[in-house]
């Protein structure tokens, strides 16, 4: 089993939500974060002066799947989140050791 975590744009989530739905993925977690990478933040100057944004709003949604589907939605995470400019994200995929459903105690794959 693996575990993708992939860092995107708020404005992309809707199209990749659908995506993922479409190709099979029955759940995922969003979560709001910050950072920088090699974008560094940006910098905006509105009236009030030069405003310095260190840390930049993104998106982490975080889906866990069988191996065998890794691949397949690994391209529909690209895609869809994708729009070449700089700043678009990263994708980080974790091997599982064990994955447990809390309400019934199903184990692995049956949990997903």
């Amino acid at each position: 089993m693996k575990k993708i975590e992939a860092i995107i744009r708020h404005f992309k989530l809707e199209e990749v939500k659908r995506a993922l739905v479409e190709h099979g993925v029955q759940g995922m977690t969003i979560t709001e974060v910050r950072g920088f990478g090699r974008q560094k933040g940006r910098t905006d100057v509105p009236r009030t002066g030069e405003y310095s944004a260190e840390f930049l709003p993104k998106l982490k949604v975080e889906i866990v799947l069988p191996d065998s589907q890794l691949e397949e939605i690994l391209d529909v995470l690209i895609r869809t989140a994708q729009t070449g400019q700089i700043g678009d994200g990263k994708i980080f995929v974790y091997d599982l050791d064990r994955v447990i459903r809390i309400r019934t105690g199903e184990m692995d794959e049956a949990a997903i």
